[in-house]
C-alpha cells in the first residue's frame, strides 16, 4: 500500500517556514567562519569543508539511488554553479574576514546583492521587478546599512579585503542567476556532489598554491567546521536552491538582506556585540523592505 501524500496544510506551513529557516541557517555562517578561521586560513578551512562535505553526499546519493546527470554540459552547469555559489562567494568572504574585514561590513557588501540580481534577472530570466519592489530593495539596503553602521569606520581591513568582498558579491550574484537559469531541474543529491567536487578541486589547488595549510585542531575550529559542513553546505544551500527552483530570483535574492541584523542578532549572545536603537530601527527597515518584495505583486514573472 503507497503512504498517503503528505497534507496540503502542512506542506504550506513547510513553504512558509522556508525562507526564515534559510535566513537564520545562511547568517550562522558568519559566526562559523568567525569561529574558525583562526585556527586555519580561508582556503585551507573551506577545502576541508568540501571534500567533507563530499564524504557525506556520496553514500547517500548512493543508497538513495539519486537519479545523476544525463550529460557532460549538466554536469558542466553544476560545476559552474558551485565554483561561484561555493568558491567565489565563500572564498571571498573568507579571505576577506581573514585580512580584517569585519564580518558586519563584508555582510553589508554581499547584502547589495538584491540589487542586482533584480536588474540582471529582468535582463536574463525575463523577470520583471515591479516599481514596490525596487521600493523594497532599497529600504532594505537602507536598513543593512543602519544595521552595520558602527562598523563603517572600523576593522575594514585592506583594499584587498574590501576586493574580495567584491568578489563574493559578483560571485553570488552570477551564481543566483545561473542556478536559476541552468540547473533548475538539478537533483539536490548528485548536483551537490558535482557541485562540491569541483569546489573542492578548485578552492584546493588555491590553497596549495598560496597557504600554509596549517591547521589547529581545536575544540572551537571542529565545532564551526561539523557545523559548517552539516547545516551550512548540506542544509541552507540546499533550501538555497529549492528557493530559487520555487520563486522568482529577485524574491529569494531579496532575504539576503535580512542575513546582517539577523548574524548581528546571533552574535549578540555569543560574542557580547549589542545592537542600539539605531540597529533596531534598520532591522525594521529591511523586513518592511523584505515584506514589500515578497507579499503578492511585489515582483512579476514572466
Amino acid at each position: 500500500m503507497s503512504m498517503p501524500s503528505r497534507p496540503p496544510a502542512i506542506r504550506s506551513v513547510a513553504l512558509a517556514v522556508m525562507p526564515g529557516l534559510f535566513v537564520f541557517l545562511w547568517s550562522t555562517g558568519f559566526i562559523g567562519a568567525k569561529l574558525g578561521l583562526p585556527y586555519a586560513p580561508p582556503l585551507t578551512f573551506l577545502t576541508l569543508r568540501f571534500f567533507l562535505v563530499l564524504a557525506l553526499l556520496l553514500p547517500v546519493a548512493l543508497l538513495t539511488r539519486a537519479p545523476w546527470p544525463r550529460s557532460a554540459a549538466e554536469i558542466g552547469h553544476y560545476a559552474v554553479a558551485g565554483l561561484l555559489l561555493h568558491v567565489g562567494y565563500l572564498g571571498g568572504v573568507y579571505i576577506a574576514i581573514g585580512l580584517g574585514v569585519e564580518a558586519g561590513l563584508s555582510a553589508l557588501i554581499v547584502s547589495i546583492q538584491p540589487l542586482l540580481v533584480a536588474a540582471l534577472a529582468g535582463l536574463l530570466l525575463g523577470e520583471r521587478v515591479s516599481r514596490r519592489a525596487w521600493i523594497g530593495l532599497a529600504l532594505g539596503l537602507a536598513g543593512v546599512g543602519l544595521v552595520v553602521q558602527g562598523k563603517l569606520g572600523a576593522g575594514i581591513g585592506d583594499v584587498a579585503g574590501i576586493a574580495a568582498c567584491l568578489v563574493a558579491l559578483a560571485a553570488i550574484t552570477g551564481g543566483t542567476i545561473y542556478q536559476k537559469r541552468f540547473c533548475a531541474g538539478m537533483d539536490l543529491r548528485t548536483g551537490n556532489l558535482f557541485q562540491f567536487l569541483a569546489a573542492a578541486v578548485v578552492a584546493g589547488l588555491a590553497a596549495l598554491l598560496f597557504e600554509d595549510l596549517e591547521v589547529q585542531w581545536t575544540g572551537e575550529f571542529v565545532f564551526a567546521l561539523g557545523w559548517l559542513v552539516l547545516v551550512l553546505s548540506l542544509g541552507a544551500f540546499s533550501l538555497l536552491y529549492l528557493l530559487i527552483r520555487r520563486g522568482a530570483a529577485n524574491r529569494v535574492a531579496s532575504l539576503f538582506f535580512l542575513v546582517p541584523p539577523c548574524t548581528a542578532l546571533i552574535a549578540w549572545p555569543l560574542f557580547g556585540e549589542t545592537l542600539g536603537p539605531v540597529e533596531l530601527a534598520g532591522m525594521a527597515l529591511v523586513v518592511v523592505g523584505v515584506a514589500l518584495v515578497n507579499l503578492p505583486g511585489g515582483a512579476l514573472r514572466r
